[in-house]
């Protein structure tokens, strides 16, 4: 939590001038990915004011966090979660939300109705992509799961898919103004992988040679 809390922090203090005393309140921050270290995403940002909203697809996840008391709400759709942040916002309240679906529907919505994040990550177990760290924005938790087992080389091609996508609607974001950025799961590597070779400095490969 100590890390991911000062990670948010620093960020909006670099990007959107807050000050060295003044906490995240007003800030919207989102990400992805309740599980094993990105658990901690929701709690660091409500310590730090700001409003979390973090995508997780497997709702098991969420109910975790929910009782340990990391995350105050659950949304079940896109509207729900960033009409919860929007009334936090306004207060300058701390809020962490979880929003039981795909990242990357959850962010096209965002674009799509002009709603404008502060600090944007991903925190999805990227270096496993093809082995279920990642979920397709096509399928739901349990098909993944399914699919995973039954047709690995079709499960390969749809995380690919997502990825691009995924990789699309931040592109949208970030030149509205959102800053975004990997916390070190690996996610940009994944989109290169993925056939995105734009994400690369010198667009070819993963270092600028």
């Amino acid at each position: 939590v100590h890390g991911t809390f000062n990670t948010i922090l620093n960020a909006a203090r670099q990007k959107f001038g807050v000050g060295p005393r003044e906490n995240l309140a007003g800030i919207l921050f989102v990400s992805s990915g309740l599980g094993g270290m990105s658990g901690a995403q929701p709690k660091a940002g409500e310590i730090a004011g700001a409003v979390a909203v973090i995508a997780e697809v497997d709702a098991s996840r969420i109910k975790t966090r929910y009782d340990q008391g990391w995350v105050n709400k659950v949304a079940e759709t896109p509207e729900e979660a960033f009409a919860l942040a929007k009334e936090a916002l306004a207060a300058k309240k701390a809020l962490s939300i979880a929003y039981h679906g795909n990242v990357v529907t959850r962010l096209e919505y965002a674009d799509s109705h002009d709603i404008f994040i502060h600090l944007l990550s991903d925190q999805t177990s990227c270096h496993a992509v093809y082995d279920g760290g990642y979920c397709p924005v096509s399928l739901t938790f349990e098909e993944r799961t399914k699919m995973l087992h039954e047709n690995p080389e079709e499960f390969r091609r749809r995380v690919d898919e997502s990825l691009r996508r995924h990789f699309e609607v931040i592109k949208r974001l970030t030149k509205k103004g959102t800053f975004f950025f990997d916390y070190g799961n690996a996610f940009m590597r994944a989109v290169f992988d993925a056939g995105v070779k734009e994400i690369a400095k010198n667009g070819q490969d993963t270092y600028d040679g």
